[in-house]
């Protein structure tokens, strides 16, 4: 039996981290990067005697993500104890919610190979996140020792669980960069995966394709990049199959993805479900949400990116294409729109932003929020082009300096001489020179090769280091050769 007999089974566990001051129970900061075990207090740390109190900011974000991704937003919900041990969790428990949730029943809409899914959300629930653990080795099945930072404990989590709908890695992964898109733009989380604001576990099995039973599932822990979650998930499915194949079980339990060797590695046996014993939080009073507060909640919801695709479609007739990539990050549809404030021509903007701003936010590792080209400053770029100041390739040159200077198109032309020759006289000397120097290729279009052109274009562009223009270029080498 071929692996492409067996289809992928996946549902994703997403946990993030709610953009608040302070921590969901106490007045910690939950600044990212403090020295370890510096933003800690008696409630966070669980000593005797004291009280946690809900952060309301909390309760908003939550409410906020659910009405975002379709949910339900339940009237009365309840904080449990999760209790379990292990050395990131001071309390020897940890504050989640159980079988009252505050979000239930949504969904979200996935795009994959130009077709649409659906797929559903199970629940959201509020929770506590744990400490950190650095463990002494490349990984954590490696580890010979491990120390442990307190300072994410009790920074505010939604865990955001999806229904077994994903079929593919490929499905994993737009699930989860549409997911980061609406906490986005909702600004409940700034999402930063390197921060581990945005972690992900996947539960992954496989079975027969046409079969109704699910296989037996394995869990793959904390992955915090889609590339991680994309090659974690096609290695694992790959090795059930391998078992399968063989004729052997796959065993229920937890795994961990190695990067370095690109493989997924057992961290424990998962044969039974683990019992937590939960039961209500004694200190915490349950949480009544009436209709008004919701509705508020509901008020606040920014244009999310479905809204926003299509309005850069029918406003400024970009193809479905651009207005995809665009809105796939809510900064870089604000740099979009403000770039727009300046530049009118969308279409260029747009063309601009995917091939170069991309390109080099991409080659510098740099979010859309950290470019350190404005969206005036591209607009002026643009502008300079459309008045024949400079040609589009001298444009990309300027663009790159601007990128590691800071510096405005303006100066940057001005300080390296770049102006555009746009002189008939002085191009038509150039041309005729060009035409004397390349009889073959001269000969070639006379005869009725008219590709032969665009060389002797490139001729006149080197001969002036990029600087002619090249409509005018091609206009006095027809007259010319005709």
């Amino acid at each position: 039996m071929s692996a492409n007999k067996y289809e992928a089974v996946i549902g994703l566990e997403v946990h993030v981290e709610l953009k608040t001051n302070s921590k969901i129970f106490c007045a910690c900061s939950t600044e990212f990067g403090a020295a370890p075990n510096t933003q800690v207090c008696p409630v966070c740390l669980g000593l005797p005697g004291t009280l946690p109190v809900v952060n309301k900011r909390v309760v908003d974000f939550a409410i906020k993500a659910g009405l975002a991704l379709n949910c339900k937003i339940a009237e009365f919900s309840k904080f449990d104890r999760k209790n379990y041990y292990y050395p990131d969790l001071p309390k020897g428990y940890q504050i989640s919610q159980y079988d009252l949730p505050i979000c239930e029943h949504g969904y979200l809409d996935i795009e994959v190979d130009g077709e649409t899914k659906r797929i559903g959300i199970t629940r959201i629930h509020m929770e506590e996140d744990a400490g950190k653990l650095m463990h002494e080795g490349d990984a954590i099945a490696e580890a010979e020792s491990s120390l442990v930072d307190y300072n994410r404990t009790g920074v505010p989590l939604l865990e955001i669980v999806s229904e077994p709908d994903l079929r593919s890695p490929e499905e994993a992964v737009a699930y989860l960069e549409k997911l980061k898109a609406i906490l986005q733009y909702t600004e409940v989380s700034d999402c930063k995966m390197q921060e581990g604001s945005l972690r992900c576990d996947a539960n992954v099995s496989v079975r027969p394709v046409g079969a109704a039973e699910f296989g037996t599932k394995t869990e793959l822990k904390n992955m915090n990049s889609f590339k991680a979650l994309q090659k974690a998930l096609e290695y694992e499915i790959e090795r059930q199959i391998d078992i399968l194949e063989d004729g052997g079980e796959v065993v229920q339990e937890t795994r961990s993805w190695n990067e370095n060797k690109g493989i997924t590695v057992s961290l424990r046996s998962k044969e039974e479900a683990h019992d937590y014993r939960y039961f209500p939080d004694p200190d915490l009073v349950p949480l009544v949400i009436d209709r008004e507060w919701v509705e508020r909640i509901r008020e606040t919801l920014p244009e999310l990116p479905d809204e926003r695709k299509r309005r850069l479609i029918e406003e400024y007739g970009l193809p479905e294409y651009d207005a995809t990539v665009i809105t796939s990050s809510k900064d870089l549809a604000d740099y979009f729109d403000r770039c727009l404030q300046y530049f009118g021509d969308a279409k260029k903007v747009s063309n601009w932003i995917m091939a170069e701003l991309l390109r080099l936010l991409n080659a510098r590792d740099l979010e859309a929020a950290d470019c350190p080209v404005s969206p005036e400053q591209l607009a002026e770029l643009l502008q300079l082009i459309d008045k024949g100041t400079i040609s589009g390739k001298i444009a990309k040159q300027v663009f790159e300096e601007m990128f590691d200077t800071g510096k405005t198109a303006a100066a940057i032309v001005k300080e390296k001489g770049l102006e555009q020759i746009s002189d008939a006289g002085e191009l038509e000397r150039i041309v005729e020179q060009v035409i004397a120097n390349n009889p073959d290729p001269v000969a070639d279009y006379r005869n009725g090769k008219k590709q032969a052109i665009g060389f002797l274009v490139g001729q006149v562009m080197k001969a002036t280091r990029g600087k002619a223009n090249p409509q005018l270029v091609n206009e006095l080498l027809r007259k010319k050769l005709s």
